[in-house]
């Protein structure tokens, strides 16, 4: 037993820790000594038999195995020391525990719980009928703030990070550079089909010329006839795609019948297969006509990220009323006969 300043300490041996073949002893101070040595030898004397069996057989915890023990007399107080490490273990669970049941999407403010604590995100909320989907309880308006937080500490890389994204991203900013991140894939630029390929340009061409058999042509300048031999037909499709390779970047040239209000018309546009801000540096021409007549279109080809649908109920292209295009085409006017011509410069 030994006193220091106005304090008693006294050595457990409960609590008594090895490591390296080294025992440390763990040391609890009380306050107000005087009152509880009194107690506490009253205690002991009265012939206690637990501190009996302790007297005769002191218990000593068996060195631990692992390395990586904390040596409490030397580190307890060393920040660096007991500074958590990255886990990647760690970080998976919690991305776990933020995703949606029913949806199985991440979750963002306000996530909500039922009375058991299970969550769900707040766009499935009304789609459950405010029923727990793991227990069935009532879910009420209980937000989940603790794993909001947790969310909050997260940093996350990017979801394209097998396409090239090294990044790292706070949780809550992630969604919002994952829809701007430009390793982000595309979309399949063919319009005939719902195809949900996705990919970097190379694997698109490829897709395309592949699976789709569309035409590919090298060079900045084109010259196509589209012919149909029944015009009164107008599928909501596309009628021809075709792929041009130039400036070393590859275009895509719809041509495609829809209908616009009652009247049924033709519109021919040109994509790029890349970015918004890499389209704006080439421009384009499309020129049809016929029986001395001709219509002219130029304008800055759009990007694949904007869907070839989005393209078409904008008007951005060179767009042909049905009469015209059957006055265009001669003869009888049974038979749909157009050749488009056009080119493709970079400007300077």
């Amino acid at each position: 037993m030994s006193f220091s300043g106005s304090g008693l300490w006294s050595s457990c041996p409960l609590h008594t820790l090895s490591k390296e073949g080294k025992k440390l002893k763990c040391k609890t101070k009380f306050v107000d000594f005087a009152s509880r040595v009194s107690h506490r030898n009253t205690w002991m004397a009265s012939g206690n038999p637990f501190f009996d069996e302790m007297r005769s057989k002191p218990e000593v915890i068996d060195p631990p195995q692992s390395e990586d023990m904390l040596d409490v007399g030397e580190h307890v107080n060393d920040p660096a020391a007991i500074s958590l490490k990255p886990n990647l273990t760690v970080s998976s669970s919690v991305r776990e525990l933020l995703e949606c049941p029913v949806c199985l999407n991440a979750m963002y403010p306000p996530i909500h719980q039922c009375s058991n604590g299970h969550t769900l995100c707040s766009g499935c909320k009304p789609r459950v009928h405010n029923r727990c989907p793991t227990c069935r309880h009532e879910l009420g308006n209980i937000r989940c703030l603790a794993l909001e937080k947790v969310a909050a500490s997260l940093e996350l890389p990017c979801k394209y990070q097998s396409f090239g994204c090294l990044g790292i991203y706070p949780y809550y900013s992630k969604l919002k550079h994952e829809s701007q991140c430009v390793y982000r894939p595309y979309n399949c630029p063919y319009a005939g089909s719902e195809c949900t390929v996705i990919g970097d340009i190379p694997y698109l061409v490829a897709h395309l010329k592949d699976d789709h058999k569309v035409d590919m042509h090298n060079g900045s300048t084109f010259n196509h006839r589209y012919v149909k031999s029944n015009p009164q037909e107008v599928e909501n499709a596309t009628w021809m795609l075709t792929v041009f390779s130039c400036f070393g970047q590859y275009f895509c040239l719809h041509f495609e019948a829809f209908q616009l209000g009652m009247a049924p018309v033709y519109i021919a546009f040109l994509r790029f297969m890349g970015d918004d801000n890499e389209a704006k540096n080439y421009s384009y021409s499309l020129e049809v006509g016929g029986n001395g007549r001709k219509m002219t279109w130029q304008g800055v080809p759009r990007s694949v990220r904007d869907s070839h649908r989005k393209v078409r109920d904008s008007f951005d292209g060179l767009i042909i009323q049905r009469n015209m295009a059957l006055f265009f085409s001669g003869g009888d006017r049974k038979e749909l006969k157009l050749r488009v011509t056009g080119r493709i410069w970079k400007e300077q």
